[in-house]
């Protein structure tokens, strides 16, 4: 599966939680790939609300938001977010703009928790700098929680 989430927007929120540490490149390609795995399922998730409320259209209740931020506060950008919504669910489902937003506040709020927390394992590793096995385990941590 190919990564949709350009790395810099990813990158640039790990190293708002990085607090100052150095951010691999491993880091930001790992933590992309993870919140394209979160937004997939997420959106089939809606998309199963969706049709048993009749709809063809995502809608940010089917995310679970009902307040819509604005968009121009992101850092992931929305068109990569749209293109992760479609990745498992049938081309006949629509996502509305608000929807997209919507997923993509979602999917950033997440990358912030896993952020934070894989600087958190670099520091505890005696690190300057957080890789790709520091999100690694955060979510290998995660399945015991």
């Amino acid at each position: 599966m190919s990564v949709e989430l350009p790395f810099a927007p990813v990158d640039a929120v790990i190293r708002r939680n990085a607090d100052g540490l150095r951010v691999s490149a491993g880091a930001a390609e790992e933590l992309a790939r993870r919140i394209q795995e979160r937004g997939a399922e997420l959106a089939t998730t809606a998309a199963e609300e969706a049709t048993r409320d009749g709809r063809k259209t995502l809608m940010p209740s089917d995310f679970g938001v009902e307040t819509i931020p604005d968009k121009d506060g992101l850092e992931l950008p929305v068109a990569p977010v749209d293109r992760i919504a479609r990745l498992d669910i049938d081309d006949d489902y629509r996502v509305a703009m608000d929807a997209r937003v919507a997923l993509a506040t979602i999917l950033e709020s997440f990358a912030d928790d896993v952020a934070a927390a894989a600087a958190d394992l670099a520091r505890h590793a005696d690190r300057r700098t957080v890789k790709a096995a520091d999100v690694e385990t955060y979510f290998e941590l995660a399945k015991y929680y």
